[in-house]
């Protein structure tokens, strides 16, 4: 496991002392084709799981650190207590998976014209996403359509839903005809806002040792963006992509920086899923990035 070399404390912020070297921090992310970039040269040091199983074993503190979807991150962020001390997750890597645009990996199937939708199948890892359609058809039709399940083994075709939630590996492939509309959730979110889309952070628990962390992380998606040609000659054909394909997408359709617009999309992101009731009120998601930098006007 990742260890602090000559440091008297563990970089999951316990005090060793005099006893042996304590584990590394449990690293917990997601294996779909999208986080391949973040998890460069780390194999051996993570954790896999679903995004939602992530955020459970996050809020469980069955892991240290995890990859997780943004609205689970809002609800483990906390209130700022009067010493100014962050007392929830914390963002603490500058690496993130967003989009600017298209993202081809988060897509809604409308078996019937969007403004009619009623039911919605979502898939069984996409609680951001399941956010973001709810945000997108709240705002544009006033509808909230009930939700079921889509288990992961089950197909497009294995349930009638007015609509389709899929993402990851599976919302890239083929599925077949018959739909009135396809939204690429990214780019319907671009389209709204004009800023990029933030569906995953870094974010860990109180008591981790978050800047040596974060800087094992930061340094991991260096390495994987400076070899997204690698990443796609290995990958692309478990997925049914050709190198070209599946290197356009990790390049064109995703990028990795949490920059200012990732941090004021996170804001906008979070204003709009708590005035559905999707998150909770009175969080602090300015105070939760460990390198502070101040999020625009009106932050929350």
């Amino acid at each position: 496991m990742i260890r602090s070399p000559g440091h008297s404390r563990s970089l999951c912020g316990e005090p060793q002392g005099s006893q042996p070297p304590s584990r590394g921090p449990r690293i917990g992310a997601v294996q779909y084709l999208n986080t391949r970039p973040l998890i460069y040269g780390l194999a051996g040091e993570l954790i896999y799981d679903l995004p939602s199983r992530l955020a459970d074993r996050l809020a469980r503190r069955d892991l240290d650190v995890g990859l997780i979807p943004t609205i689970e991150l809002f609800q483990g962020l906390g209130q700022t207590a009067p010493t100014g001390r962050q007392t929830g997750y914390r963002i603490i890597s500058q690496a993130c998976i967003a989009c600017r645009g298209p993202v081809m990996s988060v897509r809604l199937f409308f078996r019937t014209r969007p403004e009619r939708v009623r039911t919605i199948a979502v898939d069984e890892g996409s609680r951001t996403s399941v956010a973001l359609c709810r945000i997108l058809l709240a705002q544009r039709y006033g509808l909230a359509p009930s939700l079921e399940t889509l288990p992961l083994q089950a197909t497009i075709d294995q349930t009638s839903a007015d609509a389709v939630l899929l993402i990851g590996d599976r919302a890239i492939g083929p599925t077949g005809g018959g739909f009135q509309a396809v939204w690429d959730l990214g780019d319907e979110w671009f389209r709204s806002t004009g800023l990029p889309f933030v569906f995953a952070v870094w974010a860990a628990r109180p008591g981790v040792a978050a800047v040596e962390v974060g800087r094992l992380l930061d340094a991991a998606r260096d390495r994987g963006t400076a070899n997204l040609a690698a990443i796609a000659a290995a990958e692309a054909a478990g997925h049914g992509l050709t190198v070209p394909q599946c290197l356009d997408y990790l390049r064109e359709n995703l990028h990795y920086d949490l920059g200012p617009q990732e941090r004021q999309a996170l804001q906008v992101f979070y204003r709009e899923a708590r005035s559905l009731g999707l998150a909770p009120a009175g969080r602090d998601l300015n105070g939760a990035f460990v390198a502070p930098t101040s999020l625009a006007p009106g932050s929350v």
